[in-house]
């Protein structure tokens, strides 16, 4: 066997084709291979289950509710804002209808004109914003390029216009582009009386909200609660058919009636007008108020305030009448007075001998108004001379707690029960200060060191008209609801200041002043007897300075008293003097408002104290 080796081995055979790899089926199992892409099938239709199972069984009501969301449209019907009438249902504030114009600039893009013809030209109608513009713009008195700008986008509401008026309300309904343009209805604020009780009546914002004066007073009553309509619309905007409707209908506000009636109080701004002119005066107020049921039936203020424009009209302000304080001056000796009488302490014919000027015990020195030698006066005389020194005097017997007391039994330092926005309680000092303080308790006899604003002023004198007892004044007769239905006003509040006695007493002293012997001899007016006092008071600025309101306050007919009117203008130029710039002014309105009001006239002549001994 020499020379013989071993065959050599042979290289292996490569793999047959469709042999398995690791863990797959071998070659010649289709059935394992069968298997394997029934495995795969199933998870591959297991994770669609799951997908179909988790959109329709468990996220399907919410993406139902989502996709409905985005289909439904709330429309808001504005409700009828209640209207402001006077005593006599003359309308001093109303709503009117309006419609805001919106364009849906999304909708917009899918208008075709081709159908259309441009009326103005002739021309067909473009698509999209411009064919829209071309239709809408006249009707708008707008420019269809300008217009156009507007309309494209793709925001879904878009303002073109406001405080439309029905008339083009309806000629853009007649367009036929209600998938493209809405008109939304809403209202308008007017003043039928214009400037009539302008700061008074007050104005309101762009969503129909008091925002000051009566409208803010009384927006709760006036206001309403709008309305609502829901529906589900298509990708054109328009309203699918059939689809539910959810409707809640709007609520039109009450109206609400004053005690104020418009003669009165337009006669009441234009002699304030008048007056301001002739005397120079900053500005004027003038209130007049029935004594018996506290109703006042004119707030005026000088100027020219129409709630209308508010671009120019300063409404925002309100009435001055109840903002701006000011210190009573000899006004404000009616209340020492009352205290003199009804405490006991004097008697309408109380002797004094008053000097010019006068020395407290305490080392506190007060003068009169004018120079003059020492004066015999009874208690009476005064009150219609107005004497500062003499009014000292009587107060001193006064305890210094019943002086105070009685400021606060006349109304001073609290709001006055109208309600309006913005009202000042007046200024006077608290117990503490007022006790350790060594002038004020004097100054407050004569009308300084308190404040009050022109409703305080004038109720002190309704309050001594009406037998002494206080009547919370009232600008609300009360409200109608819109089936008809009129809620009066509650009954005022009533409190005895003073005694029946002491009142008439005082009413006796204060024709005095309107007497041939007072300081007020312009404010009498023909046919009726009159009671009332002149104040020339001082009023604090802003910064700092003082300036001068003068001031006529009285009651008529004195011998049975039915209406308190005041005057008082802010820093005159030809007078300081009540008597001489502020009564004239009461003359007029008194006697405009009794004929207005037919009060007959006195019957009996006035039965006056002696002034002097």
């Amino acid at each position: 066997m020499a020379g013989r080796g071993r065959a050599p081995a042979r290289p292996p055979a490569p793999p047959r084709s469709g042999s398995r790899g690791p863990g797959g089926p071998r070659p010649g199992e289709p059935e394992r291979r069968q298997r394997w892409l029934i495995v795969v099938a199933v998870l591959v239709l297991t994770v669609f289950v799951g997908r179909l199972v988790q959109v329709q069984v468990f996220m399907g009501p919410a993406l139902a509710a989502d996709a409905q969301q985005k289909r439904l449209q709330t429309n808001v019907q504005v409700a009828h804002r209640g209207d402001i009438v006077d005593v006599n249902g003359n309308v001093l504030a109303t709503s009117v209808d309006r419609y805001t114009i919106v364009g849906d600039q999304l909708a917009i893009q899918s208008f075709r004109g081709a159908s259309r013809v441009d009326k103005a030209t002739g021309d067909p109608v473009e698509d999209g914003a411009l064919g829209v513009a071309q239709l809408l713009g006249p009707v708008l008195d707008e420019e269809p390029a300008a217009l156009a700008a507007k309309l494209n986008g793709k925001d879904r509401y878009v303002v073109l216009a406001r405080d439309v008026v029905p008339e083009v309300q309806r000629a853009i309904a007649d367009l036929g582009l209600q998938a493209y343009v809405r008109t939304d209805l809403t209202s308008q604020r007017t003043y039928p009386a214009g400037e009539v009780a302008g700061p008074l009546v007050g104005f309101v914002n762009d969503d129909l909200g008091g925002q000051g004066g009566l409208e803010r007073a009384y927006d709760d009553l006036l206001a309403g609660t709008d309305g609502t309509t829901t529906f589900e619309r298509g990708r054109d905007g328009v309203m699918i058919p059939n689809a539910p409707v959810e409707t809640v209908p709007a609520k039109p506000g009450s109206d609400v009636r004053l005690t104020v009636d418009r003669d009165v109080q337009w006669k009441a701004e234009e002699l304030l007008d008048e007056a301001v002119s002739d005397t120079g005066a900053k500005y004027a107020m003038a209130v007049v108020s029935d004594v018996r049921t506290g109703e006042v039936l004119a707030l005026a203020d000088s100027g020219h305030v129409d709630p209308n424009d508010r671009s120019t009209a300063d409404v925002a302000n309100g009435s001055r009448a109840v903002k701006d304080v000011f210190e009573p001056g000899s006004t404000g000796k009616v209340v020492t007075m009352a205290a003199a009488l009804e405490g006991g302490y004097w008697k309408p014919q109380s002797q004094f001998e008053v000097p010019y000027t006068y020395t407290t015990p305490n080392g506190q020195t007060f003068k009169d108004s004018h120079g003059h030698p020492v004066q015999r006066l009874t208690l009476a005389g005064v009150l219609a001379h107005s004497s500062n020194t003499g009014t000292v005097q009587i107060g001193e017997k006064i305890p210094e707690q019943v002086r105070y007391d009685y400021l606060r039994k006349f109304g001073f330092g609290e709001p006055s029960g109208l309600g309006l926005p913005g009202e000042s309680a007046g200024i006077l000092p608290d117990e503490e200060s007022f006790a350790h303080d060594p002038r004020t308790p004097y100054t407050i006899l004569f009308g300084q060191g308190v404040a009050v604003n022109a409703i305080q002023a004038t109720q002190v004198f309704s309050t001594v008209a009406n037998g002494g007892v206080r009547v919370e004044p009232s600008l609300f007769a009360g409200s109608q609801a819109p089936d008809g239905t009129f809620t009066p006003a509650p009954e005022p509040e009533r409190t005895r200041v003073v005694s029946t006695e002491t009142a008439d007493s005082l009413m006796r002293m204060l024709e005095s002043v309107v007497g041939d012997e007072g300081t007020a001899e312009n404010a009498r007016v023909p046919g009726y007897r009159v009671a009332g006092k002149t104040g020339t008071a001082q009023m604090w600025l802003p910064g700092g300075g003082t300036t001068y309101m003068a001031s006529f306050i009285g009651v008529a007919p004195a011998d049975d008293p039915r209406y308190t009117v005041s005057v008082f203008l802010r820093s005159p130029q030809s007078s300081i003097f009540g008597g001489v710039v502020a009564a004239p002014v009461f003359s007029d309105l008194m006697g405009y408002t009794l004929q207005k009001m037919d009060v007959p006239p006195s019957t009996t002549e006035p039965d006056p104290y002696d002034l002097e001994w």
